[in-house]
């Protein structure tokens, strides 16, 4: 395709519309679940290019009837006030994680409301990227920006009811970052939240978190929050977000929530919520990088459109799709990063880390007025 990347299959279909958004190369999708029994773009991904058509002005979006093809070229980046219904096949943390990408790039400051789930077993929860995900692209944005997000209302799977509110001003262009010291665990906070079930659970879940954790650290404050009435969302369910702060300002995140309740299925216990959430925070306090699993790729775009100036991020082991999404950069972007492993003899934890090595290639937010 003449001036665009061609792909093939459904796999990491998110990434490469947000980075052919950014970069402003067309995309095309083929072959996308074509062997399926049901074959072609599913609900939540037809939810997220509205969303993005929504953020940008002059995108061409051209979907076959099967569903199975999808070009896509990408307009302006607008952002502005908009308010968006998820789908609820995923959470608001899947349609969140993009926004968050694209908002420092738009014409006008982001301020969006998101409807839908803010709790489930497959997308990070809106507390999750509250804790982790936003000091991650507060250490890219240069100045004092205002980011916020808000939890107005929460909502479990399968029918949702949940609402946040996020803001983020327009930015000129990324910073550098050098972020290659983890520090050591100096507090944990959590917040556990129990929708249209008794209160007890949520303090059950709080127990069983602090008892794993306080074998290690003293300083632990989970509090509970019991929705109630409309705040509680259209489903039942519960779940915990524990958060890490470390001595350098590191902010790593372990959760759990519960399943849906399906015919036959046996219920979920706050106790071992609670315990797998803890768990989970202690593996990733283990991994020992600078930014939480969830945001690696994250972090490594923002690296990658920084100034003009080298940057350097130490994370933990990398997953599939961090390695994809560098494979995927380097089509759109042209970047290369260089990966060096975490040397040090006297750490057996550091085997598995990585440094992360690259030069910005000074992209900068050309629609933002400069005074």
């Amino acid at each position: 395709m003449k001036n665009g990347i061609t792909y093939e299959g459904c796999n990491y279909l998110k990434q490469r519309l947000l980075l052919s958004t950014l970069s402003g190369k067309p995309v095309k999708i083929d072959n996308i679940r074509a062997t399926n029994d049901d074959p072609g773009v599913r609900a939540h991904e037809v939810n997220l290019i509205r969303l993005l058509d929504r953020l940008t002005n002059g995108s061409k979006i051209d979907l076959n009837e099967t569903g199975t093809s999808l070009y896509y070229s990408p307009g302006l980046l607008v952002g502005g006030e908009l308010e968006h219904d998820c789908n609820l096949e995923r959470g608001i943390g899947y349609y969140l994680e993009a926004v968050m990408i694209l908002a420092p790039f738009c014409k006008n400051p982001v301020n969006i409301k998101l409807r839908g789930i803010t709790n489930n077993t497959l997308d990070p929860s809106v507390d999750r990227i509250k804790a982790a995900g936003l000091p991650v692209l507060a250490k890219f944005v240069i100045g004092d920006c205002d980011l916020d997000l808000k939890v107005t209302k929460r909502g479990a799977a399968p029918e949702g009811g949940g609402e946040v509110h996020f803001t983020c001003p327009v930015n000129r262009a990324l910073k550098p970052v050098h972020l290659l010291d983890s520090g050591m665990v100096k507090r944990i906070r959590g917040v556990a939240c129990s929708l249209r079930v008794s209160p007890a659970i949520a303090n059950r879940m709080v127990e069983s978190a602090k008892g794993v954790l306080l074998k290690f650290l003293p300083d632990i404050y989970i509090h509970t929050d019991h929705c109630r009435k409309g705040n509680g969302g259209k489903s039942p369910g519960f779940g915990i977000t524990i958060s890490a702060e470390t001595t350098t300002g590191i902010f790593l995140c372990g959760e759990a929530c519960s399943s849906v309740m399906k015919n036959n299925s046996l219920p979920c216990n706050p106790e071992d919520i609670g315990k797998e959430a803890a768990m989970k925070l202690l593996d990733e306090i283990y991994r020992n990088g600078c930014v939480d699993s969830v945001f690696q790729r994250m972090a490594i775009l923002f690296m990658a459109l920084g100034k003009k100036d080298v940057s350097k991020v130490l994370v933990g082991p990398l997953s599939q799709a961090t390695i994809q999404f560098l494979r995927d950069l380097k089509d759109f972007f042209g970047i290369v990063f260089k990966l060096d492993p975490a040397r040090d003899q006297e750490d057996e934890s550091t085997l598995d880390q990585v440094v992360l090595t690259c030069t910005g290639i000074g992209y900068s937010n050309l629609s933002r007025r400069v005074l």
